[in-house]
């Protein structure tokens, strides 16, 4: 079948959503030279963890052996799932996330099944034979915007209450006036957050796939920061009054380790939000991140769904627990607000 027949039928993931598809003319098999953020075109093998991957439009769509996917090579860090590297082996490959990730799995956790295995048929090139690569689409800079105050929220791990606490964060702000922002820094490129955050009303919603990563995952932190404040300005030029910036994964995975370990960081939020699981990593993640004087304004995530949880971890931490319908209040939110240095607005 012609490639450009090929691409038209393919199912285009999530991560690709920038691309211009009609850059894409030509292809080669060279995937040892494949390098994270170039596109490949494979056909799936064999299901496995993943039976659907999320389209550019938004919505999942189920997979089939030999149906044809475009997705970014890339990495990925997720100890609920795998740890992929972002190499291509011709002889197959591992679809390592949903939103459009494809490398060579290298860990996975014992509760989840294999990767699906994809056969990669080619490496997607433009007109002058260079790789179609995600970093060629990312968001121009905006060098004359200022930036909004951020308010940043970290967590003990995947799945401790970030997500939940950002969205729940903006829709407080947009209740209570304000234009907030949503923004992803680090992480696997996928809709499910990014969707969260559009529910939720937010003004403006970027990740880094739109600064040119499926994956933040063993790039350099330089990179990352750079990434982040494009997306930052990108808010602001938007026209955000405050954004609410996620970082992904635990305080002791590498990249959001270095995050927080940087005085950037640290300069850069007007605030910080701590979701975990319980007290005991309540008081053990807040003690982390004072190493690196940073003192969150309230913790949140898992353990404010139990009475007893949330009360051990403010007495552990003696900080302020906060439900997301604690977040979501207007009230509370406007708090936040004004410790960023915004005057109080009319709820909308």
């Amino acid at each position: 079948m012609p490639l450009i027949e090929t691409l038209a039928q393919a199912k285009w993931t999530f991560a690709t959503r920038r691309v211009d598809r009609a850059r894409a003319v030509r292809t080669d098999t060279d995937f040892a030279a494949a390098r994270p953020g170039d596109l490949i075109l494979a056909h799936v093998d064999r299901i496995g963890q993943h039976k659907r991957v999320q389209l550019t439009s938004g919505r999942p769509a189920f997979i089939f052996p030999g149906d044809a996917v475009v997705m970014a090579c890339g990495a990925r860090y997720a100890p609920d799932q795998f740890e992929g590297l972002a190499k291509i082996d011709p002889k197959g490959a591992d679809l390592l996330a949903g939103g459009g990730c494809i490398g060579r799995m290298v860990a996975r956790n014992a509760q989840v099944r294999a990767a699906t295995r994809l056969m990669p048929a080619a490496r997607l090139l433009d007109a002058l034979g260079n790789p179609v690569n995600l970093a060629d689409f990312a968001l121009a800079p905006r060098l004359d915007a200022a930036l909004p105050p951020v308010i940043g929220v970290v967590g003990t791990s995947m799945n401790s209450g970030k997500t939940l606490a950002t969205a729940q964060l903006v829709l407080g702000l947009r209740r209570a006036g304000f234009r907030a922002g949503a923004i992803k820094a680090t992480g696997t490129g996928a809709f499910g957050d990014y969707n969260e955050y559009s529910d939720s009303g937010a003004h403006y919603v970027g990740d880094f796939t739109d600064a040119g990563m499926v994956t933040t995952y063993r790039e350099p932190l330089e990179r990352i920061k750079s990434a982040t404040g494009a997306l930052l300005a990108e808010a602001g030029a938007r026209g955000c009054d405050i954004v609410v910036m996620e970082v992904a994964d635990g305080l002791l995975q590498r990249e959001t380790a270095a995050i927080i370990a940087d005085p950037w960081f640290r300069a850069l939020i007007s605030g910080l939000v701590f979701a975990c699981g319980d007290a005991v990593a309540a008081a053990g993640g807040t003690a982390i991140l004072a190493r690196f004087r940073l003192v969150p304004d309230a913790v949140t995530g898992m353990v404010s769904c139990s009475p007893m949880a949330s009360a051990e971890a403010a007495a552990a931490t003696g900080l302020t627990v906060l439900t997301r319908a604690d977040l979501a209040d207007p009230a509370e939110a406007t708090g936040f607000a004004l410790r960023a240095g915004l005057g109080r607005k009319e709820a909308a």
